[in-house]
């Protein structure tokens, strides 16, 4: 167990998973060799395999708080965050004084909506422990997701005041989008930065949020050079990370598009869960999502909710099932019968249903990277409406450039990978117009600027909803907002976006190759791709 436990200190994983599967051909009831085991299987991403081993440990050992506390963290790795939360209730009756524990349930209740209980937590533990810098993070992002942006500028300026070095806060000044960074801080992250040397693989993460803020900071101040600089250097340390293939997004749509013909659909006409609830808006990052689920959400009958992982998580689920490989969700859907597609939707309306908090009939998911998955959407809910927030390609793609996300979105790392994301994006939405016509509504970003009312008229009655002047006033609803746009979509309509990409032409052309027609054709679609 002992060397067990100094081969996963060090990240030793295959002489830690050899010892630890020793230990258990011993006694297949030691339950500290379970949970290590299932800390090995998180570490390797491997979630599903980590649930069952902590189970299993819990059902041997019912007051194992610590394996709890990983199932905790293995739900919400998941995006299971309403059982997630059930654990850390459990756990942290029993240990009310690891701030670990507070943290991951403040967390989690984000996740699920809970943003008052999850900042009156962040507040005692900030009370608790002013030195530590990411929960004062933490506790900043939650108070710029409901509005409270001063507060939230306030958090995260204690939090430099422990850690001046820790990038991540600074890039969370940057992505509030709506401050300017002076000279004393942009010399307080160049001082950051040389103070986390390249050779340091430890504080890479470091380097790539200053480097994105740094961007943010030197394009304030009109300096397009070392601004430019600065984001290919933190999307370079981040393209590294990821790993990102291209070749993989096309191929999957390639695939789709071969084989969701019109006869397809067809056959599968009555197949799938019939509820209307939920509504789509989906396309790229920073192509206006937030903007329109704004705009909806301050209707009467729609809901706002946030960018929910539930409808990839059914799909590579499936190819996982039927195919033993998450990536042929495709091949799957295709086999699938009548009754898993019903199947499939009434699970999504389950599991999303935690984030319904109003009775009203329709809620949103704005999850941009939908777009890949409208035909499973399609077949498992039929009567579900689909937007698509389409923006000019240059300005939706350099803003992705300049952003770095969370999670997710390893596409937007590299200049020739957006576009070339981009090119498959219209691709394959425009199959999807050709043999399921209708069923997809767009907006283009640039005429919800030019003609706010027509738009918003053409959206409600895209969803058969009458038309609303709340809907107008969308800058005024006081509902959170859970990403990068959170503080643009609490101002009036404006075109401060617009044309941003022309400082920085010069070095776009790798973008412009990979865009090819599509940026040429736009907004219309290219007869050729």
């Amino acid at each position: 167990m002992v060397s067990a436990a100094l081969a996963l200190a060090e990240n030793r994983l295959p002489d830690a998973e050899a010892a630890l599967r020793g230990r258990l051909r011993q006694d297949a009831t030691d339950v500290a060799a379970i949970r290590m085991l299932a800390e090995l299987a998180g570490r390797l991403g491997r979630y599903g395999d980590a649930e069952k081993l902590l189970t299993r440990a819990l059902d041997l050992a019912p007051g194992f708080g610590a394996a709890r506390a990983n199932l905790a963290t293995v739900y919400y790795k998941q995006n299971r965050f309403a059982e997630a939360v059930e654990a850390l209730n459990r756990v942290i009756g029993d240990d009310v004084d690891n701030p670990a524990y507070a943290n991951l349930k403040a967390a989690a209740l984000g996740r699920v909506g809970g943003y008052d209980e999850a900042i009156a937590l962040y507040q005692e533990l900030t009370g608790r422990f002013p030195g530590h810098a990411k929960l004062w993070m933490s506790y900043g992002h939650m108070l710029k997701t409901v509005g409270r942006q001063d507060d939230s500028i306030a958090a995260y300026r204690r939090g430099l005041e422990a850690d001046p070095g820790l990038g991540e806060i600074w890039w969370s000044l940057a992505n509030l989008k709506t401050i300017r960074f002076g000279t004393t801080d942009r010399a307080a992250m160049e001082a950051a930065l040389t103070a986390a040397p390249a050779d340091d693989a430890a504080r890479a993460d470091d380097r790539l949020h200053l480097h994105f803020a740094l961007g943010k900071a030197y394009d304030d101040a009109g300096e397009p050079e070392p601004a430019f600089r600065h984001y290919a250097a933190g999307n370079a340390i981040r393209a590294e990370q990821l790993g990102y293939d291209a070749a993989e997004t096309t191929a999957t749509v390639d695939a789709a598009i071969e084989t969701f013909t019109i006869g397809f659909f067809a056959e599968r006409a009555t197949s799938g869960d019939p509820a209307a609830d939920p509504i789509f808006i989906l396309g790229l990052p920073r192509a206006g999502s937030t903007l329109i689920e704004q705009i909806l959400a301050s209707h009467s009958a729609v809901e706002g909710t946030m960018e929910l992982p539930d409808i990839p998580a059914l799909a590579l689920a499936l190819g996982r099932d039927m195919k033993g490989d998450a990536r042929r969700w495709i091949e799957a859907l295709a086999e699938a019968s009548p009754d898993q597609l019903t199947d499939l939707g009434a699970e999504f309306l389950r599991r999303t249903a935690v984030q319904r908090k109003s009775a009203k009939p329709f809620y949103i998911d704005k999850l941009p990277n939908n777009w890949l998955y409208i035909p499973f959407i399609r077949l498992i809910l039929p009567n579900a409406k689909i937007i698509d927030a389409r923006r000019h390609p240059l300005d939706c793609c350099f803003s992705n450039f300049r952003q770095h996300f969370a999670k997710g979105q390893a596409f937007s790392y590299g200049l020739a990978d957006i576009g070339t994301y981009y090119r498959d994006y219209v691709r394959l939405i425009a199959h999807i117009d050709a043999v399921q016509p209708g069923k997809v509504h767009r907006v283009v970003h640039e005429a919800l600027l030019d003609d706010p009312e027509a738009e918003v008229r053409a959206m409600l009655a895209y969803i058969d909803q009458p038309f609303e002047e709340e809907c107008m006033a969308f800058h005024t609803n006081t509902r959170a907002v859970r990403t990068a746009s959170s503080e643009q979509v609490r101002r009036p309509l404006n075109r401060d976006g617009v044309d941003q990409w022309r400082p920085y032409e010069s070095w776009l052309q790798p973008l412009k190759a990979a865009l090819g027609p599509v940026l040429d054709s736009y907004p219309a679609i290219p007869a050729d791709f």
